[in-house]
């Protein structure tokens, strides 16, 4: 039992590490220009967000002055002058803490947007893939089903013939032929046009692709790390920063300032006991406050738009575990489709063998048994391209999830 144990849980490990390099392989599939796209969008979303931390630091303003005069007397005097002025905020009661609190909750806002716009994009891949494989399912079916209804025909042809079935009969059946013909090449369209749309998406041959097994996740799960989720409560954490930036906007600012000046003196200036200096320097503080008749109103916007960012994450969690049920829902339905396949199929393998045995005794025709063989190859089919069908569905939560595909 002990090494019962051991083998199954090195056969989950296997299949887990499979898993994640199916996830990485996947999680890949973009064409390089689009990763590059991506890269220089986080890259400059970084950049941005550096920026905007460091926004309350006021520039050193360098001066280099030459003037001229003629004012006085027939010389033209020169003087010239560098300065150094510096006039920097250190206090705006709270403001520049949350302003650093506000770009840092930008930088994550917008990271996870982008993040969400990557996965919906890989999510476009992927789900071109499963269809790609779900159309050839479907175009195999229908080639079977063509089979069918060429059996159906001579079977008609056959009885109309002999006077023992109405010409309509065979007018349908003729009709149903055409029209599956049609719709076998309306299919061939659809992987074309599928082809193309992967390929402006990524660089790699579809049919080398492996595509992953997708399970259902819990509903916790789901919600905890879903992007739009995350993004919305990131949202509301910077509209709440802002709030408080808004409110140390209109309160009490205090700064510093400081200039150092290395200038020539005007010679007019200077004479017995000129105490003038070449270089000096001038520095002092100020206490600042605007009185603006919008700040009320400016304050209100922005704890509204707190509260109503709180309220879109209370409208976007409903909307997400609302979103779970739903395809938890389709799965149930698309199982009971799978189920009355198998059942389908057992009762065409039942009649494929006694089709088969009446033949052999000579009491049904080979097209009768080709019949019952193609049946029973549909509904197989059926069963795969539904199985497709939860795979895409299960797409849906998995491309607004964190550390997936």
């Amino acid at each position: 039992m002990k090494g019962s144990n051991v083998l199954k849980k090195y056969l989950i490990l296997c299949s887990f590490v499979v898993t994640l390099l199916h996830a990485d392989e996947l999680g890949d599939i973009l064409s390089d220009n689009k990763e590059l796209l991506f890269d220089y969008k986080f890259e400059a979303n970084d950049l941005e967000s550096d920026k905007l931390s460091k926004s309350w630091i006021n520039p050193i303003r360098l001066q280099y002055k030459k003037n001229y005069t003629t004012q006085f007397g027939d010389n033209t005097i020169n003087t010239s002058t560098y300065s150094v002025t510096i006039d920097q905020p250190i206090f705006r009661s709270g403001g520049i803490y949350y302003a650093i609190k506000y770009s840092e909750a930008l930088r994550h806002t917008n990271a996870s947007d982008l993040t969400l716009q990557k996965r919906l994009l890989i999510g476009d891949a992927v789900s071109i893939l499963f269809n790609l494989k779900k159309t050839k399912l479907e175009q195999k079916k229908l080639r079977l089903l063509i089979k069918n209804d060429t059996i159906d025909i001579d079977q008609k042809r056959d009885s109309y013939e002999a006077g023992l079935l109405d010409s309509s009969f065979l007018d349908q059946a003729i009709l149903k032929k055409s029209q599956d013909e049609a719709t076998l090449l309306e299919m061939e369209l659809n992987l074309l046009e599928l082809k193309q749309k992967f390929s402006l998406l990524s660089d790699k041959n579809p049919e080398k692709l492996k595509l992953p097994v997708l399970k259902l996740m819990s509903k916790e799960r789901y919600t905890s790390e879903n992007l739009d989720l995350k993004t919305d409560r990131l949202r509301a954490e910077l509209s709440s920063y802002n709030e408080k930036i808004t409110w140390a906007k209109y309160l009490p600012t205090v700064s510093v300032q400081g200039q150092y000046i290395n200038g020539d003196i005007n010679p007019l200036f200077i004479g017995p006991g000129s105490t003038l200096q070449e270089q000096y320097y001038n520095y002092g503080f100020s206490i600042s406050m605007p009185i603006d008749v919008n700040a009320f109103t400016d304050i209100e916007a922005s704890k509204v738009e707190k509260l109503r960012a709180a309220v879109q994450v209370l409208d976007r969690k409903e909307t997400v575990q609302e979103e779970y049920q739903w395809i938890d829902n389709s799965l149930v339905v698309l199982d009971k489709k799978i189920a009355l396949a198998k059942k389908d199929e057992k009762i065409y393998q039942n009649l494929f063998k006694v089709t088969k045995n009446l033949a052999e005794a000579g009491e049904k025709t080979s097209l009768d048994t080709a019949i019952m063989n193609n049946s029973l190859q549909i509904r197989r089919l059926d069963q795969q391209i539904y199985k497709i069908d939860k795979q895409i569905r299960l797409l849906k939560l998995y491309v607004r999830m964190e550390n997936v595909l």
